[in-house]
């Protein structure tokens, strides 16, 4: 029987740790270099990964003008809590300081602290995109994402004409993601060399931060997803927070043991459809889309893991420095696709960003499979408390209903994924058969 990820994910780590400890001197000549083969290929995915999911995206939005009040409501809220996610992620970070106490040191760190930090007016120069090849060339992130943006834009615009563009980018993202599940696969091998490296070279107190950095991550999903987003709920939406979690409870139970929002989103529109009554017409845009974009678990978590990979190396990240891993860590969260894993190669979007060592990755990988089941079901609780926000801001009563007949059911699922199948996406098509066997029209 195949062991899951996870489960080889911890094994690695614990002969990882065996050989680090007993192969010291082996290690840096034999094991240290498949643990670099690791790190290059997830900075081989970055670039195209976000060149290709941000301009989808945007495109996947389809007709703005028809949506201009559900989607201005909808953005408002992804944008505002994603930014609260993050900011109290920096914050715990900063207060509780989990990476504190550590000496670790990584070739080319001089250069990456040597100099005051760039102002604020200097960052805001460097993000504006000047030779887009350039920076696809030299792994300029928010220059890619700043054209990616526009690109997707200037695609839903010109309509028709766009299709066999859109179609490239479909199929690129595709191939992509295949490849993305190829390096994913490959996650238990470079656990094992990473953490023989780090316990050869800095010893197994190394690996007492990583409980403290847990923690820090836990408790604020915690008061994030127990007390912002349920106070979020009440006051702007009016709607039980605890009649929500019930009603959207099964898309719950599956977003967590899966690690995946995507592949609860099935359920989770037809919980907020049948238990809550939230109108098919705001399901179908704020929960496909919010799959992609309202990841607030994934930027707190985000925010949190930078700040304690910058504490273990001693790097000083100031207030510019946060500002940047903010807005950073909310369009990296943005355009992180729905599976597991994704937020591994987003991390690496962020700490490039603010000049923190990638190799720092190593420290956070033992516990990041159970923190990427956590900020799951974040992101999807949140997501499920914008949609019935926006339904209540465009005033809509909530009237839970059963489904009579099968004919209503496929009207609901065509019209859920009429968005996300615009573009004919092999992955809608694959979601759509998945909500159809869940409400008994597939045998």
């Amino acid at each position: 029987m195949k062991l899951k990820l996870h489960t080889q994910i911890f094994i690695a780590m614990f002969f990882g740790i065996l050989a680090g400890l007993f192969l010291k001197e082996f290690t840096p000549v034999f094991i240290a270099p498949f643990g670099t083969i690791f790190m290059r290929l997830l900075k081989l995915l970055v670039i195209p990964v976000v060149f290709t999911s941000v301009t989808l995206g945007i495109v996947s939005i389809g007709d703005v003008g028809h949506l201009k009040s559900i989607s201005t409501k909808a953005f408002a809220y992804f944008i505002s809590t994603g930014f609260i996610a993050t900011t109290i992620g920096l914050f715990l970070a900063g207060t509780i300081k989990p990476g504190i106490g550590s000496h670790l040191t990584t070739q080319g760190l001089k250069n990456i602290t040597e100099g005051p930090p760039p102002s604020i007016s200097e960052l805001f120069v460097t993000i504006a995109p000047q030779n887009i090849f350039e920076s696809l060339a030299k792994g300029e992130i928010l220059p890619v994402i700043i054209f990616s943006i526009l690109l997707g834009v200037a695609l839903t615009k010109i309509g028709k004409k766009s299709e066999p563009i859109v179609l490239f980018f479909d199929s690129a993202f595709s191939v992509m993601m295949q490849i993305t599940d190829w390096v994913i696969a490959l996650t238990p091998y470079g656990v094992f060399a990473l953490a023989a490296n780090t316990i050869a070279t800095l010893g197994i107190s190394s690996l007492i931060n990583v409980g403290a950095y847990f923690l820090t991550v836990f408790f604020g999903l915690v008061i994030h997803a127990g007390i912002i987003l349920p106070l979020v709920l009440k006051i702007v939406g009016g709607y039980s927070p605890i009649a929500l979690f019930k009603n959207i409870f099964p898309a719950l139970a599956i977003a967590m043991p899966t690690a995946s929002s995507g592949s609860a989103l099935p359920v989770t529109m037809e919980c907020l459809n049948k238990n809550v009554g939230v109108p098919n017409k705001i399901t179908s845009f704020v929960v496909s889309v919010g799959t992609t974009i309202d990841m607030n678990g994934t930027a707190l978590y985000q925010g949190v893991a930078v700040m304690f990979i910058a504490q273990m190396y001693g790097i000083h990240l100031g207030f510019v420095q946060q500002g940047l891993i903010v807005i950073t860590a909310f369009l990296a969260s943005a355009g992180a696709a729905a599976v597991p894993g994704a937020g591994l190669v987003t991390m690496v979007i962020i700490l490039n960003a603010v000049g923190v060592p990638v190799e720092g990755l190593a420290l956070i990988l033992p516990v990041d499979r159970i923190l990427d089941s956590c900020r799951t079901s974040v992101n999807l609780w949140s997501n499920s408390i914008g949609a019935v926000i926006v339904a209540k801001l465009e005033g809509e009563k909530l009237t839970p209903h059963s489904l009579e007949n099968d004919s209503e059911k496929q009207k609901i699922i065509d019209s859920e994924f009429k968005l996300i199948n615009k573009h004919n996406s092999p992955f809608a098509k694959e979601v759509k058969t998945k909500s159809e066997e869940m409400a008994g029209l597939r045998h």
